[in-house]
Order: C-alpha cells, then structure tokens, then sequence
C-alpha cells in the first residue's frame, strides 16, 4: 500500500515540476516580450529614427549642426591642363542665385574727387569691384482701397429722361464685407499649413506689423476660403485621382475637440491618398473620426487598378483593388527585432534578425539599380532578378517560424511577412509599382510635423478645411508650384469665375499648363 502511494505522490510530484517549468517558461518568455518593448521605446525615443544599420555612418550632431555645416569644405572646381586652362565651372553660389531679382548699387567718385592725387590730372574708370549679398524683403502690411465709379448721363438727367446708370466694373471679393484680401488669405494658410505658424503666432506678428489681428478672424477666413472656394478644386481632385490606375495611402492620429457625442481625448484620423510614379501629382487628405476600413472604401469607390499601403487590415475592404504591401514596414520590423539585441559587440556572428534584413536590403539594392527603366524593362528585370530572392526569403521564413516565439520582436517580424505576403509581393505584378509606400509616408509628414505646432482642430469643420487646404499646397508642391503664389492666384480668379463650369475649374489645377508662370518655382 505504501508503494502505491510513493508512487502517486513521486507522479504528482513530477506533473507539478512539469507545470511549474512550463509556467516559467511562459513567465520568461512574456519578461522578454516586456524588455524588448522597453527597449524598442527608450530607442523610438532617445534613439536615431533611421533604419540604417551600419554603424559606421556619420551622423551630425543636432547641436553642432552650424559648425558641422560651416566647416564642411567644398570641393573646388578641378582645372584639367592639356594644352591650355579650362574655364572653371561657375560656382555653386552663382548657380544658386541665377534666378533671383538682382538689385544693383553703384559707387562712384563725385568729379570733384576725380582728380589724381599725384599730377592733378582727371581720372578715368579703369575696371570694377563687386560684391553680392543677400537682401532680406520682410512681411509687411498695407490698406488696398477699392473705389469704383458710377457714372450717368447729364443730359437725360436735365431732360427728366430715364437716366442709365454705369458703373465702373470691379473684380469681386473672395470674402464680401471683409478685410481679408486674395493675398492675406494666402499668406495665412502659407504659414499656417506650408510653415507651420499655429494662429496664435502669427497673430503675435501681426501685432509686430501694427496691425491687430485676432486669431478668431483668421479662423473664420480660412475655414470660409476652404470650404467655399479650395473645395471646389478638391472634388475636381478627387475626380481625377479616382481616374488613375496605381495609387497610395496611408493614414495618422488626429485630436479634434469638439465632436458630437465625442470625448475631447478621443483620437480621429486624417487619411491620405495620392498618386503613384505615373500621372499628375496628387495629393489628398480625408479627416474622418476613425480609423475603420469603411472610409477608404467610400473614398476611393470608383478606383480599380493598383492600392499600395502598409499592413492595416482596414484597406483590404477596399472593393476592386490589388492590394501591394510596403516592405519598408517589413525591414522596419527587422531593424526592430536586431535594435533589442545587445550590443554588435556582445554578439557572436550574425543573427537571425541579421539574416532577415538582409534579404529586405536585397530587394531594395536591386530597386535602386532599375530606378532609372521604363516600366517594361522594370518588370522584366525584376522577374530575373527579384523573384529568386523572394523565393528564397518565403523559404526561409518556413524555416524560422517554429524556432522563434510569436510575441518577440523576431517572432513579430516573421509572422508579419508571413501574413502578408501575398501582398507582400503585389510589387511584381507591375513595373509601375514601387517596393514601399515611402511616397505616402514623405507627404503625410508634413502634415505630422504641422500637428506638432498646432496640436489639435477645435471642430470637424475646421479639420475638414484643414484637410483641404493640406491638399491644395502639398499637391501645388509635388506640381512644382510656390503654394503662396498659387494660393493668391486661386482666391483671385475663382469669386470671377463660374464655378459650375468645370473645364474653367480644371484650368486652375495644380498640373494645368494655363497657370501663370509667377505660380511656378523658377529651378
């Protein structure tokens, strides 16, 4: 009898030891998972944001910038001697300021000075000296009165006859009854979404001008220049992005705090769609309160051709599209899982993580290689070139994917090519696609960098004008335009035009070729 119960407590004994290892096992592993995001965020935010992983790359501190930059030697133009000299090559200065207005300022001796100090005889010009310098034109601010007159007819006035009554025509308003100007309401949305200036600042300098400003007057001009004027372009944007065959998108945070039925603290989103390597540069912003794949569904219900996005599983409601995922995402998974390793120092060889990223550089080197091809040649090579790398990566990937935890940053990186791969690999599908959605991610920056200045939008409305006005300059950028002077251009024409007919709408499109020539940046 006492065997037996040796024997069942030795049983329980060794079912409790296997319970406990397999419970630490799983508390080691979940005390990994934490370091590693701990790690991951002291990185994101003490750490560089690049994704380049040699270590040896030159990195300018924030703070020595100005020395770094001004002690930087320029390279002087080489003089190559055959028989004779070779004229040096212009300056970098000279090509830099060629196209600027030039102001000139002579100096000259008076004819009483003209006389030469040795003989007394008459002295003659005998060559010159030059300097250039850059000459700074500040903001300033003046009344611009309007006075238009009316004219009748002194005759039939004597005689008692129907006067007729002329008046003296006169471009109207963009805002009646108002102080704003064409160029006022350029220069605040400049500031406000190409600069970054928040309404409060440049309410401050104005004041600086003399002129006092209210930063509520300023509000309500550019929600009024958005919503009324700069949304008749966006739908004629939009109609035209729907129209092409390869686009991107993305999406970001956004506070707004005032939403029906909404908390202050609740998070909304602002979505980006733009075109690809192909067609008329479009850029367009779409506020919504979240992040569901309903949006992008609405906002693109007409496209069929080809979407590139990151992982979000929120595009694939997306009807009638071909999804090709961003393998930037998926070698910044990589660079994550090798950035909560130790030290390069401390480890012995290359590493799973080292392996992994190498495979996604692979990709990219050959990019860079067919960059410059037609997109025939562009497809055809990377089916020679790309296709055995990508084999060999799915291959490998099989193979690590059991001998890694799923909740490590490895394990993380491995399971997500893995998901997505068949979208992972759209990008060979057509040579017009592109191997990340870097594209997307360079626009949608500008508008993060102008949420760090101004935070939050108050109201839907002003997101949504806040939307619209993003999308006209950062589209008049990637058109080569200066958003000031198109924006100018804009609220002068469009209060005299008939907005009803769009062929005088699509004139004033970013991309048309009928815009004046002061829209453009002179290169």
């Amino acid at each position: 009898m006492s065997n037996v119960k040796n024997t069942t407590d030795v049983e329980d004994l060794i079912k409790r030891c296997e319970q406990l290892e397999s419970q630490n096992a799983q508390l080691m592993a979940e005390l990994n998972w934490f370091k590693e995001q701990l790690k991951l965020s002291r990185h994101r935010q003490f750490g560089s944001s690049s994704e380049r992983t040699d270590s040896e790359q030159q990195q300018i501190s924030l703070f020595n910038e100005v020395e770094a930059e001004a002690l930087a030697p320029l390279a002087e133009p080489t003089i190559e001697k055959i028989t004779y000299e070779r004229r040096k090559k212009r300056r970098s200065r000279e090509v830099t300021l060629e196209n600027l207005p030039v102001e000139t300022i002579e100096y000259r001796l008076s004819e009483e000075e003209q006389v030469c100090s040795c003989c007394g005889g008459s002295l003659h010009e005998m060559s010159t000296e030059e300097r250039q310098e850059l000459k700074i034109i500040p903001a300033q601010v003046k009344v611009v009165k309007h006075v238009r007159y009316v004219y009748s007819c002194r005759r039939c006035e004597q005689e008692e006859i129907h006067t007729p009554i002329v008046t003296a025509p006169m471009p109207a308003p963009v805002l009646k009854k108002s102080l704003v100007s064409p160029s006022a309401m350029a220069y605040l949305m400049t500031q406000k979404y190409v600069n970054g200036m928040p309404l409060y600042r440049q309410e401050q300098h104005f004041a600086h001008l003399g002129v006092n400003l209210s930063r509520q007057n300023m509000a309500n001009w550019i929600l009024y220049g958005a919503h009324q004027w700069l949304s008749l372009l966006y739908t004629r944007m939009h109609h035209y992005l729907l129209l092409q065959e390869v686009l991107c998108a993305d999406e970001t945070s956004l506070q707004v705090l005032h939403e029906p039925g909404r908390e202050a603290q609740t998070t909304s989103y602002m979505w980006l769609y733009r075109t690809g390597r192909e067609g008329p540069p479009i850029v367009l912003y779409d506020y919504q309160q979240t992040r569901a794949g309903e949006h992008p569904r609405q906002f693109l219900s007409g496209f069929k051709g080809f979407l590139t996005v990151d992982g979000y599983s929120g595009y694939h409601k997306v009807e009638g599209v071909t999804l090709a995922c961003c393998w930037a995402h998926s070698r910044r998974k990589f660079t994550e899982a090798l950035k909560v390793l130790p030290d390069k120092k401390k480890r012995s060889g290359k590493t799973v993580a080292d392996e992994g990223l190498e495979y996604c550089n692979q990709l990219f080197a050959i990019e860079q290689q067919l960059k410059d091809l037609t997109n025939e040649e562009r497809y055809e090579e990377r089916l020679k070139r790309s296709q055995p790398v990508l084999d060999a990566f799915l291959a490998w990937l099989h193979k690590q994917s059991p001998n890694v935890l799923p909740k490590s940053a490895l394990g993380q990186a491995i399971n997500y090519c893995l998901n997505q791969w068949d979208k992972l690999i759209g990008f060979m599908l057509d040579g017009r696609l592109e191997l990340d959605n870097n594209r997307s991610e360079r626009t949608i920056k500008s508008f993060v960098l102008g949420r760090k200045n101004f935070l939050f939008s108050n109201t839907p409305r002003g997101a949504q004008a806040s939307a619209i006005v993003y999308s006209i300059v950062e589209t008049a950028k990637e058109n080569g335009l200066n958003p000031f002077t198109y924006l100018n251009y804009l609220f002068e024409i469009l209060p005299n035009v008939d907005t009803k007919d769009v062929q005088a709408l699509d004139q004033l499109l970013p991309w048309s070729e009928t815009l004046p020539e002061l829209c453009r940046v002179t290169k």
